[in-house]
């Protein structure tokens, strides 16, 4: 890649960029794996890694969603 980031900061920022174009986005793990065709433990970690910026937030049914301000 000529922009010099790494393919695992290019997947943080399509599904940051996701989350921002569909606020309403709220996906369980599989389904997150499906729509990014991503293997199990890559979209963990993503996932992980976004809940730890602060990006998203997990609900108590387990759907990742985009992290409201001041939540």
């Amino acid at each position: 890649m000529t922009s010099g980031l790494s393919l695992s900061q290019v997947l943080l920022q399509r599904i940051t960029r996701d989350y921002e174009e569909q606020p309403g986005l709220r996906l369980t793990p599989p389904q997150a794996q499906r729509l990014w065709d991503l293997d199990g433990p890559t979209c963990s970690a993503v996932l992980t890694a976004l809940v730890d910026a602060g990006v998203l937030q997990r609900t108590p049914d387990g759907r990742f969603v985009r992290r409201q301000a001041g939540a």
